[in-house]
């Protein structure tokens, strides 16, 4: 059974898309309510809480085969303030790496390490912050390519992001993992002119992965959402009235063709500021019928809260997601436990990795890679 640790945390998303065949031997995050969730879940023995800055190597039991870090995203965002991994929350970055590079200095580096964010960082700071990202791995000792993987081929939530998979120099990659240049889905146009951005040695080392699609998703977002949901309530008609008064003619139009077209219908709500016709700002409300959901925010204000709208027919009404809700679209099962204050559920589910996107990096790059390297480990 392979071994992993697991850094900036959450509520275990990545622990759970891993599955039971891994075992974690360390967990960490900062944030309290977070914690909580995790410890409810799965136990109390792996999780340290505090800042990945107070965390050493003599914290983590072991030698794990995957260290999967989801650091922190605000500062890399498009919606965040772009400071970038200089920044105080996402420059927790290069203290996750610190501990990395304790580790190898005792001889238990990992042998692969994933991260996961946002696809803002790519371009942050024309493209600097990735090399950065690059460049640490292969000080460090790791040859580093990346995906980009939208979870709307999982799940009915449209959640792009970015996955960094860098595998130790000393650990032989099965040659079918390998492509010899960008193709597919998932090296998209903004992640190959990232690569064409970085210095020629980082280009040239670049690991163009080999992912399969997965089969077409089963799954939409009307089969997520609940006529009946725990924690929320309907919208009065008000209410519903006043969402709808806030859509452009494009947007309406989208809810008069949902009230044609004879069945229920699913659509997710966000607010947006936008500028009219005389450029000044005015709160809009965007709508979309398309089976999928918007991706899932964490709750800073109202308008980051998606609204759900539900047509049949002449019959509009609208609520808040339920935190069950939200807590389906990143792929997490019933029978995980929620924090109680929706708040707390819903900033922790919109904080995190989707599950079925880990299974598969685990199934068709993480543990072929493990396997090979078996009998290598097995002789050491």
């Amino acid at each position: 059974m392979p071994d992993f640790y697991e850094f900036f945390a959450g509520g275990g998303m990545a622990r759970t898309g891993l599955g039971p065949g891994w075992s974690c031997l360390f967990a960490n995050d900062f944030d309290p309510k977070k914690a909580a969730a995790y410890r409810r879940n799965f136990g109390e023995g792996a999780l340290k809480v505090g800042d990945v800055r107070a965390v050493t190597p003599a914290d983590l039991p072991g030698a794990a085969d995957l260290a999967w870090a989801s650091f922190p995203c605000q500062d890399l965002s498009l919606a965040g303030v772009g400071a970038g991994l200089k920044a105080e929350r996402s420059g927790a970055f290069y203290p996750f790496w610190d501990v990395m590079g304790g580790l190898a200095a005792e001889g238990r580096a990992p042998a692969i390490v994933a991260l996961e964010n946002v696809c803002g960082a790519l371009t942050s700071h024309g493209g600097q912050d990735f090399a950065a990202i690059c460049r640490t791995y292969a000080e460090a000792g790791y040859r580093v390519g990346a995906l980009v993987i939208n979870a709307e081929l999982f799940l009915p939530q449209s959640r792009p992001r970015l996955f960094v998979v860098g595998v130790r120099a000393v650990t032989p990659i099965p040659l079918e993992l390998l492509a010899s240049g960008p193709g597919g889905a998932f090296h998209t146009p903004a992640l190959q002119r990232a690569v064409e951005k970085l210095p020629a040695d980082l280009r040239e080392a670049f690991l163009w992965w080999r992912l399969p699609a997965p089969p077409p998703r089963a799954l939409s977002l009307a089969d997520v959402i609940e006529d009946d949901p725990q924690g929320v309530d309907w919208h009065g008609a008000a209410e519903t009235a006043q969402i709808l008064a806030l859509m452009s003619p494009v947007n309406a139009e989208k809810v008069a063709a949902a009230r044609r077209a004879g069945r229920r219908m699913v659509g997710g709500v966000y607010r947006r500021t936008r500028r009219n016709h005389n450029g000044a700002k005015s709160q809009r409300a965007e709508v979309r019928f398309d089976d999928i959901s918007g991706c899932l925010r964490t709750p800073a204000g109202g308008s980051s809260r998606q609204v759900i709208m539900v047509v049949e027919g002449e019959r509009v009404r609208t609520r808040l997601i339920s935190a069950r809700e939200t807590a389906r679209l990143m792929g997490l099962p019933d029978e995980y436990a929620l924090p109680g204050r929706y708040n707390e559920a819903y900033h922790l589910t919109g904080d995190g990795v989707a599950v079925d996107v880990v299974r598969h990096l685990a199934r068709h790059i993480f543990e072929p890679i493990l396997d090979a390297a078996t009998p290598l480990r097995d002789v050491a």
